[in-house]
């Protein structure tokens, strides 16, 4: 059952739009804002297959569209039958939605496979022939803009090529419906907490960048198990603190100017958070 987006309806009606106009897609945003959740909704309404490819530095261009077996071509010669598609003629076959994550780390040679694909409408294989795309295909590519390591920027033939939708966190209410939805049995004041950690290490001023929302629903759901571990309350300050040190602090990134650990950056966040949500509660053991 394909998940449903939450808060992003704007998005859904840009990209639905952009794909019947017959474009192709680069969805612009940091990690964990629901971009392949998006994108399966949007295919599953189009009836259309879902190909996923995980961009990255070993993404060459026979990974991605295919290559002949190499003991059948011994035997019987260069026939298409004997041809394994990779996930772009797969895509362009059967008329699907190709997704190619973190596009800013795929090789320039297979960024250009692409291009050809995105203004051609086909491509041609050598020993195999032409393959046109059924018209149906669409490419829709994804990049985290915040990311620096191990990326590439992209050349403005790829921009000129597909329309560009922003994706941005979204709101704190819709944040707490994902985490609700995701952590079922959490309470609601551990679910505001979890929210309020996640969003506030996106505006620290010695982290880059900070944690999705993903972080606060792996917080909502550890602390009452680590509670339950330790036989003390669902509000106990040490658990809090170990799960929040837990689930976020892999997840921020520090500026190089940063003299601190994220360990530490993690601490003073979740203070100040637990100080303002648990007023009259449980006091800090660390005052």
């Amino acid at each position: 059952m394909t998940k449903q987006v939450v808060g992003r309806q704007r998005e859904l009606d840009l990209v639905r739009a952009a794909l019947a106009s017959g474009a192709h897609i680069l969805l612009e945003g940091p990690p964990g804002t629901g971009k392949s959740t998006l994108l399966r909704q949007v295919a599953a309404a189009r009836h259309a297959e879902f190909v996923l490819v995980e961009g990255s530095a070993e993404l060459t261009p026979a990974r991605l569209v295919g290559s002949f077996d190499p003991a059948l071509v011994l035997e019987q010669g260069y026939r298409p039958e004997n041809f394994s598609d990779g996930p772009l003629v797969r895509a362009m076959r059967e008329g699907g939605l190709l997704y190619v994550e973190e596009l800013n780390r795929v090789p320039e040679e297979t960024i250009n496979v692409l291009l050809t694909v995105m203004s051609e409408g086909e491509i041609n294989v050598p020993r195999l022939g032409r393959i046109a795309a059924d018209e149906s295909f669409r490419l829709v590519a994804a990049m985290n803009p915040y990311d620096s390591v191990g990326t590439s920027r992209l050349s403005m033939a790829l921009y000129d090529r597909t329309c560009r939708v922003a994706v941005g966190y979204q709101d704190a209410e819709h944040e707490r419906q994902i985490v609700q939805l995701s952590a079922e049995h959490a309470k609601q004041p551990l679910v505001a907490e979890a929210v309020e950690l996640a969003r506030a290490t996106r505006e620290h001023p010695d982290l880059r960048s900070g944690a999705s929302v993903r972080g606060a629903i792996d917080y909502a759901r550890l602390v009452p198990e680590l509670a339950e571990v330790r036989a003390v309350s669902a509000d106990d300050w040490q658990a809090g603190l170990d799960a929040a040190l837990t689930t976020l602090s892999g997840r921020v990134r520090r500026h190089e100017s940063c003299q601190r650990s994220a360990d530490e950056v993690i601490e003073e966040i979740f203070r100040r958070v637990r100080a303002t949500s648990q007023q009259g509660g449980e006091t800090d053991p660390g005052e």
